[in-house]
């Protein structure tokens, strides 16, 4: 039986330079697709501390029951996507979990010793990332609720049926 607070993890997400050619090697390269692509998703929130607007272009795809998220940070402002001198982070940033009660399990996590990094949302979705500064170099993201789990769910099912035609598919 696993004692994870939250269950399996949900999504690996990366931060890529490039989402198109990003989606293209993992197609290529690893047979991972088809990918559903948002183009300008704008998140709005608080970044360790800060008023944030953040915008991006966000490739998923599956694999098995893990989405993989590909991440492209289009605005240059201060975001848990950019280094403390401002260069954006490339490569793997976080694991994420879907929840029922971002709030409750914010308490949970924030007990446990993890700290708020960043909150933001917007009208499709709610998210927080979480840091352990013993851990460095990944962040723990958890995600509102029910329409992500639905998100995913469809995504596992075209996973499963896909033949590799039609890669790229933009919503």
């Amino acid at each position: 039986m696993s004692k994870a607070l939250l269950g399996p993890i949900d999504q690996v997400g990366y931060l890529v330079g490039n989402l198109d050619q990003s989606m293209d090697r993992w197609v290529q390269r690893l047979g991972v697709g088809p990918w559903t692509v948002f183009r300008n998703v704008v998140l709005d929130g608080r970044y360790r501390g800060e008023a944030v607007q953040v915008e991006m272009n966000v490739g998923l795809a599956y694999q098995g029951d893990v989405q993989i998220e590909l991440i492209e940070v289009v605005q240059d402002s201060a975001s848990p996507y950019r280094d403390a001198q401002g260069r954006p982070l490339l490569g793997l940033h976080h694991i994420a979990w879907v929840v029922d009660d971002l709030d409750r399990e914010l308490a949970r996590l924030t007990s446990n010793g993890l700290q708020v990094v960043f909150e933001a949302h917007n009208p499709a979705t709610r998210v927080a990332y979480l840091e352990d500064s013993a851990e460095p170099g990944v962040l723990f993201e958890i995600i509102q609720g029910a329409g992500m789990r639905d998100l995913i769910r469809h995504g596992i099912a075209a996973t499963a049926s896909w033949d590799g035609s039609q890669p790229i598919r933009t919503i």
